[in-house]
């Protein structure tokens, strides 16, 4: 009897040893993993504050006066949103009936110490090429580019912005997507655009689209006045793929990938043109990937599989 106590008693303390050290290994690792990715994971739950400049959010919108009604209110009870633009290329102007909505929802939603910036940023021509024209009177350097019907969570934007923020000369978003190396029958190389089952697959990505990332405002500049004129071109008259020209433009810029946020995001309405259910997409998004690369001489984007998550809202990471 007493060596079957002896040998429960040094069992259970072999046992608990064992789960004390696996406890302390977890706690080493995840301290390493913070340290090898560069990123901050110890911040604040609101990282907000006049010294950073907060972000501004730079809505693209087309018609849809409900989706950008729900938009403007989501965005304005967001911590860190220091302003919001809405980028307005209709050949109306807003009514308004809508402006002053939109400014009384502002005022009322609003959670930051200090008014909040509203406005339309009106063009008179429908061009894609609007949503990225520089902006005067920007109070941040941080941009989150969005469309009028995609509503990410405060709690997830405001990680977006905090990872951004340790890397602010690249792009930080929600919607990855690749390109692979293809060729074609005479030999000549051609690339593929890979949507998001394409990075589910391969594990990898090269492009965070614009519908939903952030970006240094400096990139409103350099899109609008230092990328090739051909391809501003090529994107008014195709109506597509200026989030695709973004891409290459940061990457030409920094020679580095972009960085992948995960967090749910949430969609209002019917399906965007990204969805599957639009004829014809990839082989759009395949063409334009091709005739940039044409234009810019070089194909800049870095593939990566490395991905930003919030430990705190994950059970398992």
């Amino acid at each position: 009897m007493g060596r079957r106590l002896r040998t429960f008693v040094f069992g259970a303390k072999t046992k608990l040893l064992c789960v004390a050290l696996g406890v302390l290994f977890c706690m080493w690792f995840s301290s390493k993993i913070g340290y090898i990715m560069s990123w901050n994971t110890h911040f604040p739950s609101s990282v907000y504050s006049p010294d950073r400049g907060g972000y501004t959010v730079l809505i693209n919108t087309w018609k849809r006066s409900s989706h950008l009604k729900q938009s403007v209110a989501h965005y304005a009870s967001c911590t860190g949103a220091d302003a919001i633009h809405v980028v307005w290329s209709e050949s109306d102007p807003p009514s308004e009936k809508l402006k002053d909505h939109l400014n009384t929802v502002v005022l009322k939603k609003s959670r930051s110490t200090h008014k909040l910036d509203f406005r339309f940023d009106i063009y008179e021509e429908d061009n894609l090429n609007n949503r990225f024209r520089p902006i005067e009177g920007l109070r941040t350097d941080a941009i989150f580019s969005v469309d009028d019907n995609v509503i990410v969570p405060c709690h997830t934007l405001e990680f977006a912005f905090a990872v951004w923020q340790t890397a602010p000369m690249t792009m930080v978003g929600f919607v990855p997507r690749m390109h692979w190396l293809g060729e074609e029958r005479t030999g000549a190389v051609s690339y593929k655009y890979g949507g998001w089952w394409s990075v589910w697959w391969m594990g990898i990505y090269s492009m965070v689209l614009s519908k939903s990332a952030f970006f240094h405002s400096k990139y409103l500049e350099l899109y609008t006045n230092a990328m090739p004129p051909s391809i501003h071109q090529y994107i008014n008259a195709e109506r597509n793929c200026e989030d695709i020209a973004m891409s290459l433009l940061v990457a030409n810029t920094t020679d580095a990938p972009p960085i992948w946020v995960k967090g749910k995001i949430y969609e209002i309405g019917s399906p965007g043109t990204s969805s599957l259910h639009q004829p014809h997409h990839y082989d759009g998004r395949n063409k334009c990937m091709n005739d940039f690369v044409s234009m810019y001489g070089t194909l800049p984007l870095v593939s990566t599989n490395v991905k930003a998550v919030d430990t705190r809202h994950q059970w398992f990471w």
